[in-house]
């Protein structure tokens, strides 16, 4: 009997959410590269570059990572430095 009063309980909370309401909270992450004291980015940096490189060798999106764009152009720039030096 629990999980039917669970549904119900979830399906009316679901009812209240609309697409068109104003969203209340905007959580925006920082960008983590632009902190104090965050490592430069740079394409001999290879422990740093390897984090935002998928296992297949792809580079990650700055929606996942919440890099900056500006940050984005020089860690894209740079893991395609060390690619074409061997270094990744």
């Amino acid at each position: 009997m629990k999980k039917t009063n669970r549904k119900k309980s979830n399906q009316s909370n679901f009812a209240k959410l609309s697409i068109f309401q104003p969203q209340k909270f905007k959580f925006k992450k920082k960008c983590p590269l632009s902190l104090k004291g965050s490592p430069e980015v740079d394409y001999k940096n290879i422990k740093l570059l390897r984090k935002y490189v998928t296992e297949n060798g792809k580079i990650m999106p700055s929606r996942i990572t919440s890099v900056s764009q500006k940050k984005q152009r020089e860690l894209s720039i740079s893991i395609k430095r060390a690619r074409n030096l061997a270094l990744i």
